[in-house]
């Protein structure tokens, strides 16, 4: 288990992962010798488990956002498709999924054309893979990788 200062410790990292050891210490209320042991544990403890540049993908090139539901013919507990989809670098998530559907993916591309291309030729290439439906992203209201974190309940005080 994870105290209060753990957990701000989380939340400071997640607003700016490039925060100072100094500057989270001096937020939390502790010397950057503890605060350091701190990261150092909940990196060890699997809490933290990268640190990542976020980029803007339309500025390198990847102006199409897609998720695809696939259908696969894995029975018996056989589940390596989403191991291979994971391997596809324009795949950016890999879900399994309950439903009618066994895997959700999000995919990133240039173009419907380079949509096309990764899921006729790389999706499309495992063999497990029985069918896919496509959905293709209008415009994005809301993207993170923030997972909300009880500190307090918010210090609003609530119970």
């Amino acid at each position: 288990m994870i105290d209060q200062v753990d957990k701000q410790i989380l939340e400071l990292l997640q607003e700016d992962a490039r925060m100072p050891n100094k500057e989270i210490a001096y937020r939390v209320g502790l010397v950057p010798s503890a605060t350091s042991e701190r990261l150092k544990r909940l990196r060890e403890r699997g809490f933290i488990k990268s640190f990542e540049t976020r980029l803007d993908p339309s500025k390198v090139g990847c102006k199409l956002l897609a998720f695809v539901f696939v259908r696969t013919n894995e029975l018996g507990g056989g589940w390596s498709t989403g191991g291979e989809l994971a391997q596809i670098p324009e795949i950016q998530e890999v879900y399994n999924i309950a439903g009618e559907d066994c895997y959700l993916i999000k995919i990133r591309a240039h173009d419907t054309s380079a949509l096309t291309e990764i899921i006729r030729d790389k999706v499309g290439a495992i063999k497990s893979i029985v069918s896919t439906r496509t959905t293709i992203v209008m415009e994005t209201y809301k993207e993170t990788c923030r997972v909300p974190i009880d500190i307090e309940r918010r210090s609003s005080g609530g119970k």
